[in-house]
């Protein structure tokens, strides 16, 4: 009888609270999250016709999967109504501007939800861990970011902030693949790689945030995302549980029949048009 393999990754493995949680099928990861998205839907046209504005903050490790998360939730949705913001490093006019400022230039108006992919908390995580703010900037963040998130959410916003924790062997993995896949390369920025080295250090400035920006009115959710799959299911899921929303009633769809007072055959003009080759 063939043993098994010692390093095999195992079929079951404990969650936080310890109890034996199995290997989640693809299938039945894809009908959870289908019934979700459907849920998402139902929020979305809540949303539009109630005109709430809904911020979303994803921050995390580097490859704690908050990509694969933001699109989970945004699949089946409407990009006019699910906006995902993920800005780029600052301008040279931006690093002059008070700190906030071009993030609250993608603030949702009535009936948006607006996703961040990255937020104003990068002044505590990378730009602090990598030197790109000094300490007074840092300390100073820390100590207004509770104000401008309360004054926010005072003004009927409601936001609701995420933090994806992924562990140090499951980042690596994720990282190891990223190098040796060509069509994830991508994903790899001159950033990700020293946050490796400097794990420890990215682990006290997310203690240092937590400490000072979790709060009643504006909590922090840990999530955690060693299991891709089951970390955008809790999300999506816990997400939805703390949104007030209804369904609201949709008017009944009828497909119009097509008006032939001016036909003509429009296929025959397409003939000699410039149609692409079909490999597949």
């Amino acid at each position: 009888m063939k043993k098994r393999r010692t390093n095999q990754a195992p079929d079951k493995d404990l969650n936080k609270a310890g109890k034996v949680k199995t290997k989640l099928k693809r299938k039945d990861y894809e009908k959870s999250l289908l019934a979700l998205q459907g849920e998402l839907c139902a929020l979305q046209s809540w949303v539009k016709t109630t005109g709430q504005r809904i911020v979303i903050v994803f921050e995390g490790r580097d490859a704690a999967g908050k990509g694969g998360a933001i699109k989970a939730i945004t699949e089946r949705v409407s990009p006019r109504v699910f906006k995902v913001v993920a800005l780029p490093a600052p301008s040279d006019r931006e690093k002059s501007q008070m700190y906030v400022q071009r993030y609250l230039a993608h603030f949702p108006a009535a009936g948006e939800i607006v996703i961040f992919d990255r937020s104003w908390y990068n002044r505590a995580g990378v730009e602090h861990v990598m030197g790109f703010c000094n300490e007074l900037q840092h300390r100073r963040f820390l100590e207004l970011c509770p104000f401008f998130e309360k004054n926010a959410v005072d003004n009927g916003i409601f936001l609701f902030k995420y933090w994806l924790e992924v562990g140090d062997e499951e980042q690596e993995r994720r990282f190891r693949a990223r190098i040796d896949d060509p069509v994830r390369q991508w994903k790899l920025s001159p950033i990700d790689l020293p946050s490796r080295e400097r794990w420890y250090d990215y682990s006290r400035a997310r203690d240092q945030m937590l400490a000072a920006t979790d709060n009643d009115f504006a909590p922090w959710h840990i999530v955690t995302s060693d299991d891709k799959k089951r970390a955008r299911l809790n999300l999506i899921a816990h997400f939805l549980k703390q949104v007030p929303y209804e369904h609201t009633p949709q008017k009944k769809v009828k497909l119009p029949k097509r008006n032939m007072k001016h036909a003509y055959d429009d296929e025959a003009t397409m003939v000699n048009r410039r149609w692409i080759t079909e490999i597949y």
